[in-house]
């Protein structure tokens, strides 16, 4: 279950994961723990991508654009029209000069960790959030370097995941969401 919850300090919208279970909740924005009984749900949802398209529309509505919001299709629908319509990532990297196969082979060497366990670098970080009880950036990095992964993208990849919703930060301290 996904809920679309406001912070009363900052009035920052996100989403929080079993709302219902867990006893309080950290504002990403600007890191007011709350109570989650006594947070306001706007919206409720058994499928994450429901609860963002939701959030979406609150933000947009909040912002006055809900006529705009309105005319924009899903965010799953624009996905397909894309794979329909676009030029695939061979047609563009070839049209461009490029050799397509050297692009995907040095793009899975930039992915993966040199520990030869073959995991995504983007994998250990996030296994280093899963593992860690609420890591600093450093102690990311730590865990991270050991499997392989430098410690400089590690932590350009802990950025990557709070920024899109997938972990939160608060006062230097990360959770994977």
């Amino acid at each position: 279950m996904y809920a679309v919850v406001g912070c009363t300090d900052c009035e920052h919208l996100w989403l929080l994961k079993d709302a219902r279970t867990a006893e309080t909740a950290t504002c990403p924005q600007c890191g007011r723990t709350h109570q989650t009984k006594k947070l306001r749900r706007f919206v409720e949802e058994d499928d994450r991508e429901a609860a963002r398209q939701a959030r979406s529309a609150l933000l947009a509505k909040r912002g006055g654009n809900s006529e705009s919001f309105a005319e924009t299709a899903h965010v799953a629908e624009m996905e397909r029209e894309i794979d329909e319509r676009g030029v695939d990532d061979r047609e563009y990297l070839e049209g461009s000069g490029l050799d397509a196969d050297a692009v995907a082979a040095a793009g899975e060497r930039a992915s993966t960790g040199s520990g030869g366990s073959g995991s995504n670098r983007l994998d250990v970080v996030r296994d280093a959030l899963r593992t860690l009880d609420q890591p600093t950036a450093e102690e990311v990095a730590e865990y991270a370097e050991e499997r392989g992964v430098p410690s400089d993208q590690s932590r350009e990849l802990l950025e990557k995941l709070a920024r899109r919703g997938d972990a939160s930060e608060s006062r230097g301290r990360y959770r994977l969401l």
